[in-house]
């Protein structure tokens, strides 16, 4: 099944999702949704965004790099995820997100992260990742808190977009995916 994807300014993106009881059936919702962030051709989905309130998201950070690059991709799930810890060197890369279509931004993040989560097994894992998947993770782990990536843009550079969400927020958008708007 393909999900609608919620449009921002829909309250539940802005919600802290709820951990998920373990050893829950999750198999058709991954797959799902799997399903619904590749038929919208994204790098990653979390469950806030497909109207569910619950702490699980999915990435394909595969997409995001070329042949010549040293690091490899991962196509993964995260179950009840936590972020332990973020380092290295902050950069700048430009982010865009499925719920906010058409808005792009450079958001500042660090290079690395270690991550404690679930995987659809319900096997604990804690890895390090870092560059592109690192980033991919801080997205959708913000989805899981109730913050977008446009929450980290201030003054002007929020004012110059202020236009396009509300744009989005009305569905006066055009997209290849289905999407919940919630003042249409």
């Amino acid at each position: 099944m393909i999900y609608p994807i919620v449009a921002y300014g829909n309250p539940i993106l802005k919600k802290e999702a709820e951990e998920i009881r373990e050893g829950e059936n999750l198999s058709e919702l991954i797959k799902d949704m799997y399903s619904t962030m590749d038929h919208a051709n994204g790098v990653g989905l979390a469950a806030p965004q497909i109207n569910k309130g619950i702490r699980l998201f999915v990435i394909d950070s595969t997409l995001m790099l070329d042949e010549e690059d040293e690091e490899k991709g991962i196509r993964r799930v995260f179950i009840n995820p936590i972020i332990l810890d973020e380092y290295g060197d902050n950069y700048g890369f430009e982010e865009g997100c499925l719920s906010i279509p058409d808005v792009r931004a450079e958001i500042i993040r660090p290079e690395k992260l270690t991550i404690e989560y679930y995987d659809e097994n319900w096997n604990l894992k804690e890895e390090e990742f870092s560059g592109m998947t690192a980033r991919v993770i801080q997205h959708e782990y913000d989805h899981l808190e109730g913050i977008l990536f446009v929450d980290y843009l201030k003054g002007l550079k929020k004012r110059l977009i202020q236009s396009k969400l509300i744009d989005v927020s009305k569905g006066k958008i055009s997209t290849d995916y289905r999407m919940i708007y919630p003042l249409k």
